[in-house]
């Protein structure tokens, strides 16, 4: 399986370049930004191509999916201004789900955050939380994913990243207590919902815990 990673410059996606050496049946085409962001996917041997989520088109980023067999969305602004959250966790989303169905890539799957829906968007407006709009904006690309495609796609909802050292446990659920979860376990919950076709329109929140993480994931019937 190859599969095209946008957003694979981020510290999850890093993570999940590392960790291919573990899943020898998955090929990764990474989405990079800038020519300088080459290197580090050169040494571990990994295809790269340059594209901007917000600037480049649907059509290019279907072009560059025209040899791959799934999509991972794990882009994000970052805390980098409100318009940018928009055009990229929402629009971009939005965006690269329309370029997989034009390059008729079926296989996608969305690192979206941890708790989203009316419920969470209220409270988070009520009590004027800093993450409203990132949490409104993951929440429609969920929604347009979920709703208004045709892919065979798994939603990931992982609890407040840290950069602790993976454990390979976690504790996976429809709605769970908020809780930890390392970078790199991020990184191996997506490899494993990739190898994992029973996850395919799926959705669930995890943090750290005591199941390993294949056997949390094949375990987890909503």
């Amino acid at each position: 399986m190859k599969v095209l990673v946008v957003g694979a410059n981020g510290k999850v996606a890093k993570h999940l370049a590392e960790n291919l050496k573990d899943y020898p049946e998955i090929q990764e085409k990474a989405v990079i930004r800038k020519e300088e962001q080459r290197e580090f996917f050169k040494q571990l041997g990994i295809e790269t191509v340059i594209l901007d989520i917000i600037h480049n088109s649907i059509e290019e980023f279907a072009a560059a999916m025209s040899d791959v067999d799934a999509v991972v969305f794990s882009a994000g602004a970052g805390g980098s201004g409100l318009d940018k959250t928009i055009m990229i966790d929402l629009d971009g989303a939005v965006k690269v789900m329309t370029a997989a169905e034009k390059a008729n890539v079926k296989r996608f799957i969305m690192v979206s955050t941890f708790r989203a829906g009316r419920k969470e968007i209220s409270r988070q407006i009520k009590e004027n939380s800093s993450l409203k709009i990132y949490t409104i904006a993951k929440n429609y690309a969920d929604e347009w994913l979920k709703t208004r495609t045709n892919l065979d796609w798994t939603i990931v909802h992982p609890g407040i990243l840290t950069d602790q050292a993976s454990t390979g446990k976690i504790n996976l659920g429809r709605h769970v207590e908020i809780g930890n979860i390392p970078r790199e376990d991020v990184a191996k919950v997506i490899l494993e919902t990739l190898r994992n076709d029973f996850s395919i329109r799926k959705e669930f929140e995890f943090v750290m815990g005591n199941t390993p993480i294949s056997e949390a994931i094949q375990s987890f019937n909503d």
